[in-house]
């Protein structure tokens, strides 16, 4: 089995190669490089989350990487749901600061049982899912971007598990049922909003539908909106 945390890694940017300076340079960086050159790592996510105008890297989050970067931000916005706070009332961080990682003993931890391997693959699936919503990757879309990831440092059980997953139907159950535990739901629906931005009816009604087949909260829903928005360049 391949592995899908880092796979998510490089889907969200700390392994990018290449890349210098401050979080939201970085992120321009990334884009760029994915652009001209296809044997960056970056050109992962760019092939196939940058198909739709509006899709946009992470900025703090694209400090620290893939499945941190989705347990600190799916942390953050439980936390202050938990606080009793309203989203409005919350700090948010900034683009350019320091996404802190959650404590060693939460289940958000990266290295907690709870973010396996088998997990890390399911938010994988979630981004592609996320990004599919709006049915734009058709399959002369799907064939341009496996065009472009077969020519990148992708592990090739890494590339056809992409493959399946762009062609396959979208199965919103076995997303749902892949997460058994609150923490797992957050970090579910984190990933799959930080693939998109919901800016047509379909894609929003796509995130909607998952947080009530999850059965998120509404405030909590409204906590990791603001979260991932705060966090994006």
């Amino acid at each position: 089995m391949f592995d899908a945390k880092k796979l998510l890694d490089q889907f969200l940017g700390s392994q990018v190669p290449g890349l210098s300076g401050s979080v939201r340079d970085r992120a321009g960086q990334a884009t760029e490089i994915a652009k001209n050159n296809p044997m960056k790592a970056g050109a992962i996510a760019a092939a196939i989350f940058g198909t739709k105008t509006g899709r946009k890297l992470a900025g703090n989050a694209a400090a620290v990487g893939g499945i941190a970067a989705i347990a600190g931000l799916g942390y953050l916005a439980y936390k202050n749901y938990q606080s009793g706070k309203t989203p409005q009332a919350v700090q948010q961080p900034q683009p350019t600061q320091e996404l802190l990682p959650p404590p060693k003993d939460s289940p958000f931890h990266p290295e907690s049982p709870a973010l396996s391997n088998n997990f890390a693959m399911t938010l994988v699936q979630a981004m592609i899912a996320a990004a599919k919503a709006d049915g734009h990757i058709d399959a002369a879309e799907r064939a341009r971007i496996m065009e472009k990831l077969q020519v990148s440092e992708l592990d090739r059980e890494a590339e056809a598990f992409i493959e399946k997953e762009l062609a396959d139907p979208l199965d919103i159950d076995a997303l749902v049922a892949a997460a058994k535990t609150e923490e797992q739901k957050v970090e579910l629906y984190t990933a799959s909003r930080l693939t998109i931005e919901p800016d047509s009816r379909a894609e929003r009604g796509y995130l909607d539908l998952l947080a009530g087949r999850l059965g998120l909260p509404d405030q909590l829903v409204e906590h990791i909106e603001v979260t991932v928005s705060a966090a994006k360049v």
